[in-house]
């Protein structure tokens, strides 16, 4: 049987290579410091724009993922690589050089260690506010429970981010550790810990229907998710599952008002909207209501 060829890429899909200065500025700075980007990890399609602007997502607790997803570059085994205690002072003094006004924090899944990494998360949050007065802090984080929840947001995150990833039904593409449902109540404790915003994202395009995004749309919103991100899976390498449909552009403008109609503070829906792309932007917006 003649082995199926993989989509051809749109038009719209289309990502430029990193040059300029500011890119080889952020590139020093992060060698220099010893620290991982979910740009280079996750093989982020954003990475050119991002860094171009002199900005970056910092991926803390190592680049070694304690579990396997179907979708993910993120190298993965039993257990991750040491904590580095010195890594929340070197994120606060990436964030300074940088001249970061808003900084995003994610990481590895860490089910090696007793507390999930939480309160290293909570120690580099508190390290960047230390260090940058005035800098927000997002994090985007593994399906913490309750206890690691309250740890980290007394730390005072300014977003508190998490992902189901996809729709119910196909949840089998995430680590068989995960569930949507885990993934709503994580959302639904950072609120309950006093989380000023919360903030979820989609990927689209692995075979999900309609109906199957706007009823994961609804169980978000109902679980309190302030801000909405829906962007396109790409694979990264041949390694990961592949891609069933690329959704053009005027498709994510319908699902972004279906979002907004439902009530989220901020949609961000495109091709390359991933859950920090433009980050700040969507803070500023959810936290005026959604006003434009």
């Amino acid at each position: 049987m003649a082995t199926k060829a993989p989509l051809r890429k749109p038009e719209w899909i289309r990502t430029r290579i990193p040059s300029g200065d500011e890119w080889k500025k952020v590139d020093s700075i992060l060698t220099r410091r010893g620290l991982h980007t979910v740009c280079d990890e996750a093989r982020c399609p954003n990475k050119a724009e991002c860094w171009g602007c002199g900005t970056a997502t910092f991926m803390i607790l190592g680049d070694v993922c304690t579990r396997g997803c179907s979708f993910c570059a993120v190298a993965t085994g039993r257990t991750g690589t040491a904590v580095r205690e010195e890594e929340a002072e070197e994120l606060a003094g990436a964030v300074a050089e940088l001249g970061l006004r808003y900084a995003v924090l994610t990481s590895v899944d860490r089910d090696d260690l007793a507390d999930k990494g939480s309160a290293h998360f909570a120690r580099c949050v508190a390290a960047i506010k230390e260090r940058n007065p005035g800098v927000k802090v997002e994090v985007l984080i593994p399906d913490f429970g309750l206890e690691e929840i309250g740890r980290l947001a007394a730390s005072g995150p300014d977003v508190v981010a998490h992902n189901p990833e996809t729709v119910r039904r196909l949840q089998r593409v995430r680590d068989s550790r995960a569930s949507f449902d885990r993934s709503l109540a994580t959302l639904a404790l950072a609120k309950e810990a006093g989380a000023p915003l919360t903030k979820s994202s989609l990927m689209l395009g692995i075979g999900e229907t309609r109906d199957e995004i706007l009823e994961a749309m609804d169980e978000l919103r109902g679980g309190g998710v302030d801000i909405l991100v829906l962007g396109q899976y790409l694979r990264p390498s041949a390694r990961q599952i592949e891609v069933v449909e690329y959704i053009e552009p005027a498709a994510f403008a319908a699902l972004a008002e279906e979002g907004r109609a439902r009530g989220f503070s901020t949609v961000v829906a495109a091709p390359f909207a991933r859950t920090s792309y433009h980050a700040m932007e969507a803070w500023t917006r959810g936290r005026e209501g959604g006003k434009e």
